[in-house]
């Protein structure tokens, strides 16, 4: 053997610790239909770089790390990241990381309200009606897209000019912006050529017919964090949900088929409060648990 330090001596590695580890389907009461995140359960000790390898193996749109909270309005901090990067805040890994603390023994300052300590600052998740959710946090960035920008993503999505209806940045921290199409049957013959907007964050959303179970279908392209196709997206549906209460193209509560073109069966409930306060709710079902080595 050469000389010098064996693996587990070098002064530059450690030895892996035992860590509580679940992962959660959310936004589907059909088990493996929802989308899924995997929450490491105790993130201390960990680097930036640590979490990014962990993320880029697990290959899940999102994986996420739970830390003590540096301040005390909150009652945990969470890491997100996706295989390409950290995101101060997502919808999903939101819900299901704070369905899994529940599980794992935390408990809430406020019986009544969870505050969850992200990049992007504090969330709240209530429970009720057999399902979480998390009141949407404020825009960092709404107007309608830049005509350079909007025709790249038309050409990207194959379709024209006249398919669109209307269009905004919605923006929450992931960088969103969204087409809005006059049917769901629209969104879903989407077949984009991510290629021509490598470093996009975008969907798309369409309406189904009136009567329908969801008032519309929404599909959410992320290539510019290593995510195709986001099979339910928590953070898009919630700036979307905020544009489309405030210009009263809907009103009050409605819920979100997504998914329905990667095989899931996402379920997204939208409900706007007296206060104006967008709240985006769905079911949550740890379906793996054990221990992760970090």
């Amino acid at each position: 053997m050469p000389s010098g330090h064996s693996l587990f001596e070098r002064p530059h590695l450690r030895m892996p610790r035992s860590r509580p580890f679940a992962q959660v389907d959310v936004f589907s009461a059909q088990p493996y239909k929802g989308n899924p995140v995997a929450v490491i359960l105790d993130g201390e000790g960990l680097s930036d770089e640590e979490m990014q390898a962990v993320a880029r193996w697990t290959n899940l749109s999102e994986t996420t790390f739970v830390l003590p909270a540096t301040t005390e309005a909150a009652d945990y901090q969470l890491r997100i990241f996706t295989p390409g990067g950290e995101l101060p805040f997502a919808g999903h890994p939101t819900l299901g990381s704070a369905h899994a603390w529940l599980e794992n023994g935390g408990t809430p300052r406020d019986p009544a309200t969870i505050v969850q300590e992200v990049k992007a600052g504090l969330v709240e998740i209530r429970q009720g009606d057999g399902i979480l959710s998390f009141a949407a946090p404020p825009t960092t960035r709404t107007g309608e897209l830049e005509d350079t920008y909007l025709e790249q993503v038309i050409a990207a999505f194959g379709i024209s000019r006249d398919k669109v209806l209307s269009h905004q940045w919605v923006d929450n921290g992931p960088g969103w912006a969204v087409l809005r199409l006059a049917t769901a049957e629209e969104v879903l013959d989407l077949d984009p050529d991510l290629s021509m907007i490598p470093d996009a964050m975008v969907g798309a959303i369409g309406a189904y017919p009136e009567g329908s179970e969801h008032a519309f279908e929404m599909r959410t392209f992320a290539p510019g964090v290593g995510v195709v196709e986001d099979p339910v997206c928590g953070s898009m549906n919630a700036s979307v949900g905020q544009w489309l209460t405030r210009t009263g193209e809907v009103t009050g509560s409605y819920r979100v088929s997504q998914g329905t073109k990667l095989g899931r069966a996402g379920d997204i409930t939208i409900t706007p409060d007296e206060t104006g306060t967008v709240w985006v709710g769905g079911a949550t079902t740890t379906l793996f648990r054990g221990t992760a080595l970090i």
